[in-house]
């Protein structure tokens, strides 16, 4: 999912914030021409991603960087282990060092808080998804890296699921209406969730031939009561307050997703650093 040209596009952005008109520490100690040999550690146990993003940005500065990566995205680490062995410009090193561990650290701080949320239900059918509460501009680098938490991407942006939500059902008077004009415009075209709070709304959303119907905000009793009277008619998300502590209670009523905006927006970025050898 890692488009190529988007991806260059946010590399160069931050590389062009960070340089502007040139590395003038840098550039006043080091030899133009000198090389270096350098590793990546991690300081802390997670799981890793962004790797190659992180080589990408010191590729842009020295085109003839030798890169050795010791594991590979998704993969568990422990403090003090070596990910990646590295030789290139010394100049370069020290100038797309904090590019390339700003991307790191902050992918594998989602990969490794995502990871944390799937293994407490590893042994239900519910998917932990992600949400579009992410870093602007950098959407597909944060829901790459919940991938590599083992986590479920899901829509992208506004392009790729029609999600009816409150403000939309107020305009339109009712849930109905707005499935309505949904499929007056697209027919068949996209699949249609419908955000609900009450099991009212979901049995008219079940009447609109809902792909998939949100339990928003709603307490475990109420969801267990939605998931009954909906009865695979339609897919479940469970959202609003799905804390780490709450997943696990969740999950046993069978939902088939829970959403979870802490995997992107409050993410804690993980403990890694770049040592010249």
């Amino acid at each position: 999912m890692l488009d190529d040209i988007q991806i260059e596009r946010i590399i160069d952005l931050a590389l062009d914030e960070d340089i502007q008109s040139g590395d003038i520490t840098t550039e006043a100690i080091i030899n133009k021409s000198q090389n270096a040999d350098a590793f990546i550690k991690a300081k802390e146990n997670g799981v890793i991603a962004g790797l190659p993003i992180a080589e990408k940005v010191f590729r842009k500065l020295d085109p003839d960087l030798i890169w050795n990566p010791l594991v590979n995205d998704g993969d568990k680490i422990k403090s003090s282990e070596i990910l990646v062995k590295f030789s290139g410009n010394y100049s370069a090193l020290l100038t797309a060092e904090r590019t390339a561990l700003n991307f790191l650290q902050r992918m594998s701080g989602i990969a490794t808080q995502t990871n944390l949320f799937v293994s407490v239900i590893k042994d239900s059918k519910t998917k932990i998804l992600d949400t579009r509460k992410t870093i602007p501009g950098h959407r597909l680098l944060d829901k790459y890296s919940v991938k590599m938490g083992g986590g479920t991407n899901h829509r992208i942006g506004l392009y790729d699921l029609v999600m009816i939500k409150d403000n939309h059902i107020k305009v339109a008077g009712n849930i109905t209406n707005a499935v309505d004009q949904i499929r007056r415009k697209y027919g068949n075209k996209f699949r249609v969730e419908i955000e609900t709070t009450n099991l009212d709304e979901v049995n008219e959303a079940l009447k609109c031939n809902a792909d998939i119907i949100m339990l928003d905000n709603m307490t475990n009793e109420a969801m267990n009561d939605a998931v009954k009277l909906i009865n695979g008619r339609a897919q479940t998300e469970a959202s609003g307050n799905m804390t780490i502590e709450r997943i696990k209670s969740t999950a046993e009523i069978g939902v088939d997703f829970i959403s979870i905006g802490m995997l992107t927006h409050s993410v804690k970025a993980l403990d890694i650093s770049m040592y010249i050898e």
